[in-house]
């Protein structure tokens, strides 16, 4: 890239003003990419650690979060990239994510920890190839950006199929499972459509055969 930290050829993305002269204040503009945590979870004293960190040494600027996950800070200048880089990796021990030809940041759904639905350790995975492709990540040494991105499920909360190079996304292997009284109160009205989000109009009597069987791709149920 145009600027970067020592060791690392991916992280930042350089930014310059065509107009340095007229405005000096963001005559660089340098985007930094941190790798997020697995499924985005923080705690509130981290987040204001990082706001700190940037409304220091930065324009104040963040994006939670890029497409593939990055904590993205706005704007700063060059020479205070090298600062921020050791603030992130031996205060915060936080990495840079990936930026032009190179691993993107991995990135997973919830997973395990709060969803019902994941089938895999989503959260494990991620960390491990994260762990794994350090070089990669932060060495540019691929003619195109490649992308890793971890669904616990088939319902692909972080678009994996649609949003990455290499898709991992759990299954279910084993017999279909199908809970038949709830499926008779479901049908006898006992248990509400959509949790009640559409109640207080007349929908007509619910075809279980029409509106969820005919419509299962694999007609698996």
């Amino acid at each position: 890239g145009i600027v970067g930290v020592f060791g690392y050829g991916g992280g930042v993305i350089g930014r310059y003003s065509d107009l340095a002269d007229k405005y000096p204040s963001i005559a660089h503009f340098h985007t930094m990419r941190v790798n997020q945590p697995a499924s985005k979870f923080y705690n509130s004293d981290y987040l204001r650690t990082l706001c700190d960190l940037w409304e220091y040494r930065g324009s104040g600027m963040m994006n939670l979060h890029g497409s593939t996950g990055d904590i993205i800070f706005l704007g700063t200048f060059t020479e205070q990239l090298e600062p921020i880089f050791f603030e992130l990796t031996h205060e915060l021990d936080q990495d840079l994510g990936g930026s032009g030809s190179n691993l993107r940041t991995p990135s997973c759904c919830i997973g395990k920890a709060r969803c019902e639905w994941a089938c895999i350790d989503t959260q494990e995975l991620c960390y491990e190839m994260t762990s794994h492709y350090q070089d990669e990540l932060h060495r540019p040494q691929f003619p195109y950006k490649f992308k890793f991105k971890f669904d616990g499920c088939p319902n692909c909360c972080v678009a994996s199929i649609a949003r990455s190079d290499m898709a991992f996304i759990g299954t279910w292997r084993n017999e279909i499972r199908i809970d038949q009284k709830a499926v008779q109160a479901y049908i006898g009205g006992e248990i509400m459509p959509d949790g009640g989000a559409h109640r207080g109009r007349d929908w007509s009597k619910f075809n279980i055969q029409t509106e969820v069987i005919n419509l299962c791709p694999t007609g698996c149920m």
